[in-house]
């Protein structure tokens, strides 16, 4: 199974097409919801990138999608600017999980 990246912008893309992973950089709304269908009824790609940017704008799209489909697997990543989550986004999704303070 393939990783495919959704970008928002060509510096994210380059860095991961120098990996070996395939990617687009899309702008528009039906750009972004015409590659996101593309993506996801291809059944050679097992998890999808996706810029923390693009997965605030398309919030519901996206839950949506995973609801009605397992694979691939959707992951929201930093762009070239940085997380704009919290300092200890990850530390506190555990606690609230697990409810042990770690």
């Amino acid at each position: 199974m393939k990783i495919y990246l959704i970008s928002d912008n060509i510096d994210t893309q380059t860095g991961f097409r120098l990996i070996g992973i395939d990617s687009v950089v899309v702008h528009e709304s039906d750009e972004f919801k015409k590659t996101l269908d593309d993506v996801l009824n291809n059944k050679n790609i097992g998890v999808l990138l996706v810029t923390e940017k693009h997965a605030q704008k398309y919030r519901d799209l996206l839950n949506e999608k995973r609801v009605d489909k397992k694979i691939p697997l959707v992951v929201v990543i930093p762009d070239r600017h940085g997380s704009t989550r919290e300092k200890n986004f990850v530390t506190r999704c555990i606690n609230d999980a697990i409810g042990i303070k770690i």
